[in-house]
């Protein structure tokens, strides 16, 4: 059975994207590029040509996720394990190829209206254009764990969770269900969080959870723990709102703080999040979403 390896990539359609790009480099520490006569802003992490493509538009909101297969045999035979699952896949004409800068993809939409992209062969920069960031100590956690993590706020959870253990045959590591403080008072939260092959604690997660956009956050992870503190406080002096305070996660490790991106939803920036093993892993359910900080700075 063909498997997806990681969260290759992200796509967002912005309606600001200087304030994107100033945010992107200045405070996240990527590197920006801009493309089709300044209307797409393409992100690099790494060594790849992108991992977060930001295209003009009026959703402010992520619409499409990019899931990486590491052999064009394996794509194929993903996408003839969808049709028997009743998904059909459309296979992606040049243009978005070239957009996306991959060799091959094909796409479907899940039942919250999200654009999957399965995909095989990303573009590489070149060696003249090594990636490099302003703000940096070390570097971002890529490779093979992939870009790093969204969380979709399910319309409909149940079908959402069938969708990506059923159809995309991603794997659940744990669930959280804890009460969560909003400001309209407390309300339970039930989230479930999914690994791919490569084994990142999640690269998708959902919930049900009161927020306007399609998804709450998209988390990047850094090596050096210092880069979360100095990044939380180039949002604070830059007066970036901060949705969550510098806190843990019991499930996946991870240390991080939560800020609110230009077009609205949350980047989780953090550090020392867990790799599953699928040999040793037993899912669990935790009853509480940090086990200190992440605190609203309201409160």
């Amino acid at each position: 059975m063909a498997a997806i390896s990681t969260l290759g990539y992200v796509c967002v359609s912005a309606s600001n994207l200087d304030a994107w790009e100033s945010f992107a480099v200045d405070i996240l520490g990527l590197h920006a590029e801009r493309r089709d006569g300044g209307r797409t802003l393409a992100l690099r992490m790494d060594e790849y040509e992108q991992r977060i493509l930001i295209a003009e538009g009026v959703d402010d909101d992520m619409v499409a996720a990019g899931w990486k297969f590491d052999t064009a045999d394996a794509l194929e035979t993903f996408v003839l394990q969808l049709g028997k699952r009743g998904i059909r896949a459309e296979r992606c004409d040049a243009a978005l190829l070239a957009s996306r800068r991959v060799e091959r993809a094909y796409t479907c939409v899940d039942p919250d209206g999200m654009q999957h992209e399965f995909f095989y062969g990303p573009a590489y920069a070149p060696a003249s254009r090594p990636f490099r960031s302003k703000v940096l100590l070390g570097r971002f956690v890529t490779g093979e764990l992939g870009i790093g993590h969204y969380v979709s706020a399910a319309k409909d959870y149940a079908a959402t969770i069938a969708f990506h253990e059923d159809v995309l045959g991603l794997k659940i590591s744990d669930h959280i269900r804890a009460p969560l403080e909003t400001p309209m008072g407390t309300i339970p939260f039930d989230g479930t969080f999914f690994h791919t092959e490569t084994g990142r604690h999640h690269s998708f997660a959902t919930a049900q959870i009161p927020f306007p956009k399609r998804i709450h956050h998209v988390m990047i992870e850094v090596s050096d723990f210092n880069d979360v503190g100095l990044a939380h406080d180039r949002c604070i002096a830059a007066g970036v709102p901060i949705m969550m305070g510098l806190g843990h996660h019991p499930n996946d490790g991870m240390f991080s703080f939560y800020c609110v991106s230009p077009s609205g939803f949350a980047i989780e920036f953090g550090s020392g999040g867990l790799v599953v093993d699928d040999r040793t892993w037993e899912v669990r359910t935790y009853s509480q979403l940090s086990d200190w900080g992440h605190k609203s700075p309201a409160r």
